[in-house]
This record gives C-alpha cells, sequence and structure tokens, in this order.
C-alpha cells in the first residue's frame, strides 16, 4: 500500500526533476510513512511512498522487468499475485523479489494492455513502457484506490491525491462549477469530474493509455449485465457458493506480513467478515468499534455481541462534538469538498485501529452486492404507486409536507417523509436520485444563485444525467439488480471508497474490503433480485440465510442502521456557533453561490425545529472549508 504520483513530459524533451517529484511525494508521505522511491529518466518520472505490508524488505518500488524497459508502481494490493507469479515462472520470467507489484511488469509483458483483466486487488497502477513509448494509468474494478490526473498539450501529471498534481506550477486553481453543483446533490464528485477543471479523475475499471500523443481511456471489466441469473439452481446451493465465495475472498485478505485487524460496527456485513476471520485464524482477531454517546446512533453493544461470541481483542472508542476540530484536518485530506458526515467517525476508528494494526478488513460493499438499504424497499414502492393516478400522486405529494421534518437520518417519519416524497414524483432514475440526495434538485436549484446556474447553463443538474446514464445500461434487469449496479458505479466507488480510502490512509492504515472481491460481486449480481430483497422489510435476505447460524441472532433480525452521526442536534447544540461563523460569515455569503435568504431559511428553520437540515449545513459547512484551505478567495 503506498501513494504514487508522476510527470510524462511527452510535449517536449524537458527532462523531470527530482525536486518536482520529490515535491509531489512528500505530500503522500502518511500514505507511505516506511519507504520512498523514484525512477527519472529524460522526460518520465514515477515516484510512490511506502506502507510496507508485503515482503517488507524487497518491496521497494518503482519495479521494473528484467532488462528495465518497463517501469511500474503500484499503490494497493494484488491478492493473487502468487498464482500469477508461479505461472508467469513458468513462462520464463525472472523475478528479484516477493513483491506484488513486480508481478505487474511482468504480466504487462505477457498481456500487454490487457493486463489488469488478470489482478484481482485493490490497485492503482502507472506504468512506462519504454520501447513502445506507451503509458499507462489503470484503475481498481470498483475504484478503492483514487486516481488522479491532469493532462494539458505537453504534460500528464498523476497523483494517488489531488493536492499532490497542485503542488506543481502551472496547474490551475479554476472551480469546476458543475462539480459544485453535482456535489450539492450526491454529497461526493463523481468521477471523471474533480473539483478544478485542470484535474480529472480515472474511473473505476479503467485505464488511461497514452501512445502516439493520444490519449485513451478503456474500460476492461463490468458487471456481468449479459449472464443470465442464478436462479436456475437450488437455495443450498446457492448459500454453499456464496460461503465459499466470501471465505476465499476474506482469506487471501488476511495475507499480510504486519499485524491484522477488523472494523467491527455490529452490523451485518462487518459482522460476517470477522465471523469468517475468526475461522481462519488460529489467534483472537483484533476487532476496533466506534461509537457516540447519543444512543440511538450508536451500535457498540451489537458489536460487542459478536465480539463477545468470537473472543476477539476488542477495542471501542466513542465520537463527540468537540472533535469537530478534526475537521479542517479532513478537509486537506479529501482535497475535494465531501459530504458524507461519516466521514468523521471512519477517521476516527481509523486512528484507533492503526494504533495496534496495520491492516484492517470491513464489511464495505455487503448493502451494495446483497440488497440492504432502506431505499430499495423505497424503489419497490415505486413501483406500486406508479400504477395510481397522476392526481391521488400530486395530493399525496402535497400531504407529505404536512409531515415533521425531525430527527434526520432515524427518525420514522422523517425516512417516511423523505422516501415518499422521492417515490411520488419523476423517472425512475430522478426518483432513485432524490431518496440519494441531501438537495433534491428543486431544493437545489432554490439555492443557487441566477449567477451560478448562469455559469453552469445546460450543465446544470448534472446528477440528474449522471443517474439517468446509469439506468440506461441496465436493460433486462430486475428492479433491484438495476439499482444496485447504480450503486456499483456512483454511490459505492464515489462516495464510499472515497470515503475509507482516505479515513485509513490519512492514518497509514490499510482497509480491505471482502465483500468488493470482483468474483463475490459477480456472483452476487448473478442471484435475482428476489433472493437479495424479499417482500417490503427482508434486505439481504440470501446473506443473512447463508450466515444466521454464525451470528447472534439479534445481529441478524436488526434491520440497517448505517453509520450517522447527530448532525441536528450538534447544529442546535454544540456546533451552532460554528456553523454560523463559517457558512453565514461575509466571507461565505459574499462567494456567489448561494441566495442569502435561501441560506438564512435553512438556518432558521432548523434552529426553530421545523426541520431537520443537519444534514444540508453539513454539506454547505465542508463546502465553506474546502475554499478556506483550497482557494480562499474564490468568488464567481
Amino acid at each position: 500500500m503506498c501513494g504514487i504520483c508522476g510527470i510524462y513530459n511527452f510535449g517536449s524533451i524537458e527532462p523531470v526533476t527530482r525536486e518536482e517529484l520529490k515535491k509531489m511525494n512528500d505530500l503522500l508521505i502518511h500514505r507511505g510513512p516506511d519507504d520512498e522511491g523514484y525512477y527519472i529518466s529524460g522526460n518520465i518520472g514515477l515516484a510512490m511512498r511506502r506502507l510496507s505490508i508485503i515482503d517488507l524488505a524487497g518491496g521497494h518500488q518503482p519495479m521494473s522487468n528484467e532488462n528495465g524497459s518497463i517501469w511500474v508502481v503500484l499503490n494497493g494490493e494484488i491478492y493473487n499475485f502468487q498464482s500469477l507469479r508461479e505461472d508467469l515462472s513458468r513462462r520464463g520470467h525472472k523475478f528479484k523479489t516477493r513483491s506484488d507489484t513486480e508481478v505487474i511488469a511482468h504480466l504487462y509483458e505477457e498481456k500487454g494492455i490487457n493486463f489488469a483483466r488478470e489482478l484481482r486487488g485493490m490497485f492503482a497502477i502507472a506504468l512506462w513502457d519504454s520501447n513502445k513509448k506507451r503509458f499507462i494509468l489503470a484503475r481498481d474494478r470498483i475504484g478503492k484506490k483514487p486516481l488522479f490526473y491532469s493532462l494539458n498539450d505537453n504534460l500528464i501529471a498523476f497523483a494517488s491525491e489531488l493536492r499532490s498534481i497542485l503542488s506543481l506550477p502551472g496547474i490551475s486553481k479554476d472551480v469546476d462549477l458543475t462539480a459544485i453543483d453535482a456535489y450539492l446533490s450526491l454529497q461526493y464528485i463523481p468521477s471523471p469530474l474533480s473539483i478544478f477543471n485542470s484535474v480529472r479523475k480515472l474511473k473505476p475499471a479503467s485505464m488511461l493509455v497514452f501512445e502516439n500523443g493520444k490519449p485513451e481511456i478503456l474500460e476492461y471489466w463490468d458487471l456481468p449485465l449479459k449472464e443470465e441469473k442464478l436462479g436456475y439452481i437450488s437455495l443450498e446451493e446457492t448459500k454453499e457458493r456464496l460461503y465459499s465465495e466470501l471465505f476465499e475472498a476474506t482469506k487471501i485478505r488476511m495475507i499480510s506480513d504486519v499485524p491484522l485487524g477488523a472494523f467491527l460496527s455490529g452490523g451485518i456485513d462487518s459482522s460476517i467478515i470477522v465471523a469468517l476471520m475468526s475461522k481462519i485464524s488460529s489467534n483472537p482477531v483484533k476487532t476496533f468499534s466506534i461509537g457516540f454517546k447519543e444512543e440511538k446512533f450508536s451500535e457498540l453493544k451489537y458489536a460487542k455481541e459478536v465480539s463477545d461470541m468470537y473472543g476477539t481483542d476488542h477495542t471501542e472508542f466513542i465520537v463527540e462534538a468537540d472533535m469537530i476540530g478534526i475537521l479542517p484536518k479532513l478537509v486537506w485530506h479529501y482535497s475535494e469538498p465531501y459530504a458524507d458526515s461519516s466521514a468523521l467517525p471512519s477517521y476516527y476508528v481509523s486512528r484507533e485501529t492503526r494504533k495496534k494494526v496495520t491492516v484492517a478488513l470491513n464489511g464495505d460493499g455487503g448493502d451494495e452486492c446483497f440488497g440492504g438499504y432502506l431505499r430499495y424497499i423505497a424503489m419497490r414502492l415505486y413501483y406500486a404507486m406508479n400504477i395510481m393516478p397522476e392526481s391521488f400522486k400530486k395530493i399525496s405529494l402535497a400531504a407529505t409536507n404536512l409531515l415533521p421534518d425531525r430527527n434526520a437520518p432515524f427518525g420514522v417519519i422523517w425516512r417516511g417523509r423523505k422516501f415518499l416524497q422521492a417515490i411520488l414524483g419523476g423517472s425512475f432514475s430522478s426518483t432513485y436520485l432524490a431518496t440519494v440526495s441531501f438537495f433534491r434538485t428543486k431544493e437545489k436549484n432554490e439555492l443557487l444563485s441566477n449567477d451560478f446556474k448562469n455559469i453552469v447553463g445546460k450543465d446544470l443538474n448534472y446528477a440528474e444525467d449522471y443517474m439517468a446514464s446509469l439506468f440506461k445500461k441496465t436493460d433486462g434487469q430486475d428492479m433491484l439488480n438495476k439499482i444496485l449496479y447504480a450503486d456499483f458505479h456512483s454511490y459505492l466507488p464515489e462516495c464510499l471508497m472515497t470515503k475509507m480510502d482516505i479515513a485509513s490512509m490519512a492514518n497509514s492504515l490499510e482497509a480491505r474490503s471482502p465483500f468488493l472481491d470482483h468474483k463475490v460481486m459477480e456472483f452476487a449480481f448473478r442471484l435475482p433480485g428476489n433472493l437479495k430483497l424479499r417482500g417490503l422489510n427482508k434486505t439481504k435476505w440470501i446473506l443473512k440465510e447463508t450466515f444466521k447460524d454464525m451470528l447472534p441472532k439479534r445481529i441478524c433480525a436488526r434491520g440497517k442502521q448505517g453509520f450517522g452521526i447527530p448532525l441536528g442536534p450538534w447544529f442546535r447544540g454544540a456546533l451552532k456557533d460554528y456553523w454560523f461563523s463559517i457558512c453565514l460569515s461575509e466571507k461565505a455569503l459574499n462567494r456567489g453561490y448561494f441566495k442569502q435568504e435561501a441560506l438564512f431559511k435553512i438556518w432558521d428553520e432548523h434552529q426553530e425545529g421545523k426541520r431537520d437540515h443537519g444534514y444540508r449545513m453539513w454539506a454547505l459547512l465542508m463546502l465553506e472549508l474546502w475554499h478556506n484551505e483550497f482557494v480562499d478567495d474564490f468568488r464567481i
């Protein structure tokens, strides 16, 4: 695991200097505190910071093939590198180390630009082929590892984090307002956009191949949309295969030359991973949980049940409102506006975990593989409501405004109001967008200033088109698999994977996700939707059926809680003055993004208890804190 960066001056013979590479690389030191390495040859330069996990002594990067014509830097882990190495050795390739990075150079010699299809793991890769003058960037299938790049007429620069690229002279900090429009809807900025017009993000499962003066983006993987669903196999065989796939995915992620543990939230997914780890390991698994003083937001008691069942070496940590002082540091690490509030507890649980281990497994991806979110139930209701007359839907939609908007995100009435408003209007894709949005399209457009909307122009409401484009690819899929496909290509990589990568790597911790092994994902996607979501309340049915005997009964029976934090109460209490001083400051108001009266309306309604704007306020806070850190004087 490490951070990578580099420069290719393809438009000139100007040499890359160690000084400029080191400046980029030093900004990634938290990703790799153990080692640094450089390859510079004329107008190409690759660099890395290393967090040593495998082959502690021999894993120094960059790495090459036998004759030094191919050079590679890797951020991530290749879990099938041992079998790949054995096959390559039989083909005559000679290895100098036990590292997974070296395998990539030789695999490229065999497979060319198709090499990424053979890799099982999480990765961001840069590869230089000096003979063909071919430069390649590649990102793993689900986007666990980030990869930013900037491309102009003379050079391409890349890095694991945006800040590293910004250290180069000549990289513009012109803010992309379309990205902000998308952020307000989605809580994140989706690839290929970044917050700056001069920088893009490589999409998951993609490669950028630069050759003969031209860049080409290639997609090398997708979920099996065209393959037959597995409804024809028996329930028992389905359970056996699911257990086998997830057991293997967990086992190969426990390969490590450094101490290893697991995040344990108390939900079904992380509990299953801990149960499997306990079966595989001969020693007690080290587990780590985080909670809140506010009882309804905390899952510590559930995590403790699983810990007791498997005798894990368990550590708990409490997040409180006064820990908000870490926010400027988080903003610095994310480098872009990012509004998933669980970034805060994720950072703290990673920090505490790193004190005892260097690698931690987690349950990320279980909801997207097996249908665990409440919004999937809401979309099933959408189908039922769609047969009703338009006049009835309009009356029902108006009636939802009479429901109190309080106690986000766990209040029953708050959830009901949000879901009903989502499913009573719009197309399938816009309805789904409404279930995941902080600001629904109408609310966002009422907030944005006329100047902002005029500048963005035809790209306004980017998130609507973004979501619609994902659903267009899913013809022939059942309702749930349509949604899972969209989540696999939006919320999961752009939000959850971003959060986990930053939270863990900011603390020099490697996070591994067995549910996001591509073999597990492909198997889960080929299961019919009715095995994942049954009726209106049985989420992740096949997963729970498969593992119910390995978990406490209460864990299998409870619904999805999520990793929410008590923003509503915090913004009326301990963080009230903080939010006001940041988001309603003269500087913030004069940026020109928002109608001032709309901002004050959000503030007043929240303080008076008329509506719970906690999550919208968090998004606005993180946006302004980002400006303060990166482009303090920017205004439109």
